[in-house]
């Protein structure tokens, strides 16, 4: 018995070595195919940030969110989605920028910033009177719809940036094997770190709040970094801001329109206040200070420790 916990115990910290590689693996891949992607059709690496990045890394919010509202407690999408919201810009653009400052171009990121903010107005509006109906979800799955064509067809045509040729099956190959990689990975790392909690004592309330809560944005969190380090920021920044467009109008949207989501009032009432603040407060810093530069993601990583400790 004493020799299969032991068993267990190391294969747990196997698979938290495998999640963690699987991340990173995952983020290069993805980093390079969506790289070479955008090049093939002349698009900017924020517009291939704010579609296909951003939108693949969203797929284990989606997929917790789906399951949840099957399993009859479609509760759990909205913190879901609130909280990945709130950590995609403190904790990921504020790690991003602890590594090296992003240079944003406001004045190419106005439309998403605006739409962006316009959801997180209409998310509020939703789950002020206690419920997202399946007509609230259909509004929130045309206005991506809407975000979609404006970002394709509006987005600048001129790659900003020089790539490798690259043949196109390989391209989107690497995209998708980025993506698949990404899911596993984030399934495994937060599993395993959930056993290894569990293990020292630490309480179901803290692993819900850290372990559970950043394990749907670690996808972002890996891409981002990766990005960063390979000089990608438009890509860093318009995963983050795609993701959490996608969050609101994709995930919650589809959720609604499978079961309506009863929303409990402390979601209206309290962490709508921290989703808004601090899509205000990267819209502000980006306009102020043209990028996020090292002081900027310190104050960041800073807001998600006070985040963290009051939801605690």
């Amino acid at each position: 018995m004493l020799q299969g916990r032991q068993q267990a115990g190391i294969m747990t910290y196997i698979l938290f070595l495998v999640g963690l590689v699987a991340l990173f693996i995952g983020g290069e891949i993805l980093v390079r195919g969506a790289s070479a992607v955008a090049r093939h059709f002349r698009l900017s690496p924020m517009v291939i940030g704010l579609t296909v990045v951003g939108f693949g890394t969203s797929a284990p919010e989606l997929l917790v969110s789906v399951q949840a509202a099957l399993a009859g407690q479609p509760a759990i999408a909205i913190g879901n989605v609130l909280g990945s919201n709130v950590s995609n810009i403190l904790l990921i653009l504020g790690v991003a920028a602890a590594l090296a400052p992003l240079v944003i171009h406001a004045e190419k990121l106005w439309r998403d910033f605006a739409f962006m903010l316009a959801s997180v107005a209409m998310v509020w509006w939703f789950l002020a009177d206690g419920t997202v109906t399946r007509a609230e979800g259909a509004l929130l799955l045309a206005g991506l719809v809407v975000f979609l064509g404006t970002a394709l067809f509006t987005g600048e045509s001129e790659p900003l940036f020089e790539a490798r040729p690259m043949p196109q099956w390989r391209a989107w190959g690497m995209t998708l094997a980025g993506l698949v990689l990404l899911v596993i990975g984030a399934h495994y790392l937060v599993d395993s770190a959930t056993r290894i909690a569990r293990t020292f004592g630490v309480s179901e309330a803290v692993i819900g709040l850290t372990i559970v809560a950043v394990g749907t944005s670690l996808p972002e969190l890996a891409t981002s970094i990766v990005a960063t380090i390979r000089k990608q920021t438009d890509i860093a920044v318009g995963n983050v801001v795609g993701s959490n467009i996608f969050n609101i109008l994709g995930i919650l949207g589809t959720t609604a329109v499978i079961t309506p989501i009863p929303a409990e009032p402390r979601f209206a009432g309290i962490d709508m206040f921290w989703v808004a603040g601090v899509s205000v407060v990267l819209v502000a810093l980006t306009i102020a200070l043209k990028g996020l530069p090292r002081i900027a993601g310190a104050g960041l990583l800073a807001g998600y420790a006070a985040f963290v400790l009051l939801m605690a």
